[in-house]
């Protein structure tokens, strides 16, 4: 996660290029960013969120198990790690804030629960989940047929996947042969990675090069490094390379995919260790809050509209499994 001192670097940057908006009187940079071409106040990003919330439905909330009732919070992992739009620090650089964290917080509502969030790397969050300390993640985890092995999933939002490169790059990725030869970032045990590897496989199998992949400790050395020629794309979620198209107006996203691979759409969802019996629970208050409205709120909110689900699915297809 960046320093304070990162994080005012470069919303100072993002000023000087006048994609920034300050909300009300103080440091210039702090409360909203404004996307170009946004004419309205743009996305808050400072730690009063206000966000949106729900009343408790007791039908929904007896589907719990009764630990965890009598206990009246839900313990939640997500990752530390996670960028714009999804989770990330607020402008204090202590708040947590994001679509994640709203949506996961109108679960607990309807459940009558308080949340409890719980930053940790992306592998922690699986072992957190393994180990019991976890109700639930939620953190841009894609259903995949071996992850469902060891994990039950109510989903909630679609799941795609975007190349970005640098603005003017004239490149358009359709396929696996668009990525061949190419260096291309990827975050290090995400989905994302495993489909940027498959087609590496594919473009060597039919006698092209691979794909130099490329892997960083955070996002902005992926920005850097796309800004500076070292790699020629990023393979990340889509809701974060629009969110960072734009905020920021020098990058592109030359490339859309569902993130389950071809032939299949990936969805997000709400993940519990298999057989915790909360999964029904997840489900019932995700298809409440899609009915009441304030899911679109949320969605809405982050610029995330286009990846609404109608009804939470349990354990639906998801990503195969690799082929050895």
């Amino acid at each position: 996660m960046k320093t304070r001192r990162a994080v005012l670097t470069a919303l100072a940057s993002l000023t000087a290029l006048g994609l920034l908006t300050a909300c009300g009187s103080g440091d210039a940079v702090v409360d909203e960013i404004k996307p170009e071409g946004r004419k309205d106040t743009g996305i808050n990003i400072g730690p009063n969120q206000n966000r949106v919330h729900t009343a408790e439905v007791d039908a929904i909330a007896g589907k719990l198990p009764e630990a965890v009732r009598k206990r009246g919070t839900l313990i939640l992992g997500v990752s530390a790690k996670s960028n714009p739009p999804l989770a990330f620090r607020a402008t204090d650089d202590k708040t947590l804030i994001g679509v994640e964290l709203d949506l996961a917080t109108l679960v607990a509502d309807t459940l009558g629960l308080k949340p409890e969030f719980n930053p940790v790397s992306w592998e922690n969050l699986f072992v957190g989940l393994d180990s019991g300390k976890y109700d639930a993640v939620f953190s841009n985890v894609t259903v995949t047929e071996e992850r469902k092995d060891k994990y039950d999933f109510a989903t909630y939002r679609l799941d795609d996947l975007a190349f970005e490169a640098k603005k003017g790059s004239g490149w358009t990725v359709k396929g696996p042969e668009d990525v061949s030869g190419k260096r291309i970032a990827v975050g290090s045990g995400t989905n994302q990675e495993k489909i940027l590897v498959d087609w590496s496989r594919q473009n060597e199998k039919a006698g092209r090069k691979g794909v130099d992949i490329k892997y960083y400790d955070n996002t902005t050395d992926y920005y850097l490094a796309l800004q500076s020629g070292r790699i020629d794309g990023y393979l990340g979620p889509n809701p974060t390379v629009a969110y960072h198209v734009a905020s920021v107006g020098q990058t592109e996203a030359v490339g859309k995919f569902s993130g389950a691979g071809a032939g299949l759409q990936g969805k997000i969802a709400a993940t519990t260790k298999k057989d915790s019996g909360l999964v029904a629970a997840y489900a019932a208050a995700i298809d409440h809050i899609v009915a009441n409205g304030t899911y679109a709120e949320v969605l809405k909110r982050w610029g995330l509209s286009g990846e609404a689900v109608t009804k939470s699915e349990i354990n639906p297809p998801g990503l195969p499994r690799t082929k050895n």
